[in-house]
């Protein structure tokens, strides 16, 4: 039987940076102590990477002195293209950094060993291990928040692509409107949380806090935010669809803050769905498990796998 770890986890989002005080084995993990925090941005709204680091070693020292059973290791995981292997974030849209090694610098500065790996795989891993993708062999795990990722179930095992896979949400879905990425069409522009409430805005002139006050209206009955959710569950839909050609997942796992619309989100786009498959297996629509603490339970699964030798 595992020995239970104790490992800090942090999960750096577009917006906000979670972290806990995690413990656990490399089947299961439970958040001890938890913190947010708003992810540190400047003025032209990037984050540069040496913030980020300050961020997490500020996170660590405070939860590290709290642990009652001391601290085994770190995992930190960031939006983006990241490679695990070297621990280096290659390269953020959102967050706006290029080839930073998070992993070498976060462990100089804490003296821990530190697992480095890419947010929504991470979360993907946890809900493979613990929550709606157990028993998958082929799916995907795709959160809605800030951007739009997927973490690919490939033959029982997430597939990284050397840090360069899963990006569903800069997906050619054919609206033509430009992406901070530099293409246009891209899934999150019109389906991503940011995407929904920024849509809202230029459509009405109100401002938003989120997708979940678009929701909220759509509920209530406004028109234009039903309108501004059926591009968004349009774009998610076509997303899918070529997913469903490409990898034929099982399952397509539905997280992120978009997701806590629940029906909402997952009638309708079950219903688009079955108007543009043709030919390809229609993945069953699965709602996540783990909410927004996917990210970081799969950070502290990385740091236990490391201690581990996994």
């Amino acid at each position: 039987m595992a020995r239970t770890r104790h490992v800090v986890a942090v999960d750096v989002g577009g917006t906000e940076t979670k972290a806990a005080l995690v413990a656990g084995t490399p089947e299961r993990v439970v958040a001890v102590e938890q913190q947010r925090r708003g992810t540190p941005r400047g003025a032209d709204g990037t984050a540069t990477a040496e913030a980020v680091v300050d961020l997490v070693v500020d996170v660590v020292d405070g939860l590290r002195a709290a642990a009652e059973h001391g601290v085994d290791a770190v995992g930190v995981v960031v939006p983006g293209v990241v490679d695990e292997r070297t621990g280096v974030g290659v390269y953020s849209t959102n967050l706006g950094w290029n080839d930073f090694p998070f992993r070498d610098r976060i462990a100089e500065r804490t003296g821990l060993t530190v697992a480095f790996g890419h947010d929504v795989r991470a979360g993907g891993l946890a809900e493979c291990r613990m929550g709606a993708a157990r028993g998958l062999r082929n799916g995907v795990i795709m959160p809605i928040g800030t951007g739009i990722a997927g973490a690919l179930v490939l033959d029982g095992r997430i597939h990284g692509g050397d840090g360069y896979a899963g990006e569903v949400g800069h997906v050619d879905v054919g609206h033509g409107d430009p992406c901070g990425c530099g293409q246009v069409g891209c899934v999150e522009v019109r389906a991503s949380s940011g995407g929904i409430a920024r849509r809202f805005t230029e459509r009405t002139g109100i401002p938003v806090g989120g997708a979940a006050e678009v929701a909220a209206m759509v509920r209530a009955g406004d028109p234009d935010a039903r309108a501004v959710w059926d591009e968004a569950i349009d774009a998610l839909a076509r997303g899918i669809v070529l997913l469903a050609g490409v990898l034929g997942p099982e399952a397509v796992v539905l997280g992120g803050g978009l997701a806590l619309s629940g029906e909402l989100l997952a009638a309708p786009l079950g219903k688009k769905l079955d108007g543009l498959i043709t030919f390809q297996r229609r993945p069953e629509l699965r709602l996540a498990a783990l909410g927004d603490e996917a990210g970081c339970l799969g950070a502290a699964l990385l740091a236990i796998d490391e201690l581990e030798g996994s």
